[in-house]
């Protein structure tokens, strides 16, 4: 056998191997919110479980239902006062292991939203992972889900999202 033919079916096997590394992360639970008809932002949230033997992390999310779709946590600064922030290097998700996405906590962030998000509606978006690539998920908007808070969570509720560019909260939004 050739170096050529030995060669070509290594990138078969290997091209061929890439959807199954995907479909070994698992997204449940997946539902989005906005705070209202006018709602210029919304937010996304969900369980990730890697169900692979690799450390993988979620690094980036795409969605055409916004302008900017970007991974975000919230963090304390030194008033304790909650903060809405971009997390550019994404989310750890260890091998076996679960990651949440929830509210008060690490979440997908949409601003300039396309459309309102209502009740019911289906949003597309893509995951993308650095071992196992893109995941398509759909998420269902649900505004009705009472928030479940938990140690650390806070009630998006209370927070604005008019002024993201610096990490500071403005307006008024109930993600």
């Amino acid at each position: 056998m050739s170096f050529k033919p030995t060669l070509l079916a290594g990138a078969i096997a290997f091209a061929a191997a890439l959807p199954a590394m995907a479909q070994d992360i698992a997204v449940t639970d997946a539902y989005a919110r906005a705070s209202s008809g006018m709602a210029q932002s919304g937010a996304a949230f969900m369980e990730i479980t890697n169900n692979t033997d690799m450390d993988d992390r979620l690094i980036d999310v795409w969605s055409d239902a916004a302008a900017r779709v970007e991974l975000h946590t919230h963090i304390s600064d030194d008033n304790g006062v909650m903060r809405m922030m971009q997390v550019e290097e994404g989310f750890p998700i260890a091998a076996g292991e679960t990651h949440a996405l929830a509210r008060g906590g690490d979440h997908v962030m949409f601003m300039g939203l396309a459309n309102p998000f209502n009740q019911g509606d289906e949003i597309p978006i893509t995951l993308v992972f650095e071992q196992a690539g893109e995941v398509p998920v759909t998420v269902v908007v649900d505004n009705e889900r009472t928030p479940m808070m938990g140690a650390g969570q806070m009630n998006h509720g209370a927070m604005g999202n008019g002024n993201m560019g610096n990490g500071t909260m403005g307006g008024a939004a109930s993600n």
